[in-house]
């Protein structure tokens, strides 16, 4: 698939923060059956931040391999706030990364409803401070929010795929990039930014 221009700039940020942060990053998708992820892998070197996905299309995917509480499918559906922080939390847990994006929504045509009309998706990021896991036992930091798309099934899912992984941006954003190695020349970095905005 041929993404927008919009997608490989995203990516390509999100991209060179996990490079100086030295971390890698993993999705956990559902509307979006691996969009997220198939962009991520196209891009050359991807290996080096990116370390996998788990679409979690069917709801016993979702508690199986991501862990989502049966009970939370149960009273809030799979399009929620819960259900989406769980399965970012679940893809951490299931691939190691230190920083997820999970997805969840309706894509259409069918399956809506006056409470979750067909275009709504329900995003949420869960970042650790660093690839250092073990030093933060008090968790990822984790947000979720909802968008509502217009358009056909295709367009509805493509359109998500951007609004993710600016959210996953901004997240990354707040943390530190990782120390230069003991004795590196970090003279030709001063006053360089791997986040300057587009243009």
């Amino acid at each position: 698939m041929e993404f927008p221009e919009e997608c490989l700039w995203l990516i390509g940020r999100v991209s060179q923060k996990l490079l100086a942060r030295n971390m890698t990053m993993c999705t956990a998708e559902s509307c979006t059956g691996g969009l997220a992820a198939a962009l991520c892998t196209g891009v050359p070197g991807g290996s080096r931040w990116f370390c996998g996905s788990i679409v979690a299309y069917a709801d016993s995917v979702k508690t199986r391999l991501l862990g989502v509480g049966k009970e939370l499918l149960t009273a809030h559906g799979a399009v929620s706030e819960p259900v989406v922080k769980a399965m970012a939390l679940g893809a951490l847990a299931a691939t190691g990364a230190a920083a997820a994006l999970a997805v969840t929504g309706i894509a259409g045509p069918g399956g809506g409803s006056a409470e979750k009309p067909v275009g709504t998706v329900w995003f949420a990021t869960a970042v650790y401070p660093s690839r250092h896991l073990a030093v933060h036992p008090q968790g990822p930091a984790i947000a979720a929010f909802c968008r509502t798309f217009s358009g056909y099934r295709d367009e509805i899912r493509l359109a998500a795929v951007p609004a993710g992984l600016e959210a996953l941006d901004v997240a990354l954003a707040g943390l530190q990039a990782a120390p230069a190695p003991t004795g590196q020349d970090t003279a030709s970095t001063a006053g360089r930014s791997t986040d300057s905005p587009r243009g």
